[in-house]
């Protein structure tokens, strides 16, 4: 089984994906977050997204009750707020410019995109759970998300959009 999971490894890290940083607050409303890129659109009707935490994660629980979380899809220069959010034993927010919304959740300054959520549904599944958010607030902007691949991160190459 272990060759299976190292080479699940490999498969899943050459699949590009985009990066975020989930937030959220406690019950003494101070902000949590981490980064995320199992991160994906669910449904249109309602408007659905779904991303996954790790059991072992330490503000596990505080997602659990909290009921609600905001999806800051990071911009191609926020690199360093990625790793931030993905080192432990560090006060995050503390080193980032943030602000709170009108639902009273984290939003990281400069994200491409934020979409803040209630908890529409949690689904147990191995060591994750997959928590699908209804999209109750959206904000975008116009540039270039962050994009990860093979444990690099960088922005959409310009000649990918080139007409061949």
């Amino acid at each position: 089984m272990e060759n299976n999971i190292s080479l699940f490894r490999k498969v899943m890290g050459n699949y590009p994906s985009g990066v975020t940083v989930v937030t959220t607050i406690n019950e003494n409303n101070v902000p949590l977050g981490l980064t995320v890129n199992s991160f994906s659109s669910v449904s249109l009707e309602p408007l659905l997204i779904l991303w996954s935490i790790d059991k072992k994660v330490s503000s596990y629980d505080v997602f659990m009750k909290t009921g609600k979380f905001a999806i800051n899809i990071l911009s191609s220069k926020q690199a360093d707020i990625c790793a931030l959010f993905a080192r432990k034993g560090n006060d995050r927010f503390q080193n980032c410019q943030w602000e709170s919304s009108s639902l009273n959740l984290p939003i990281i300054s400069g994200a491409a995109s934020v979409l803040q959520c209630r908890t529409y549904k949690t689904v147990e599944a191995g060591d994750h759970t997959i928590f699908i958010g209804e999209v109750i607030d959206i904000h975008h902007e116009n540039i270039a998300p962050l994009l990860y691949h093979k444990r690099e991160m960088g922005e959409i190459p310009k000649s990918f959009y080139s007409s061949k």
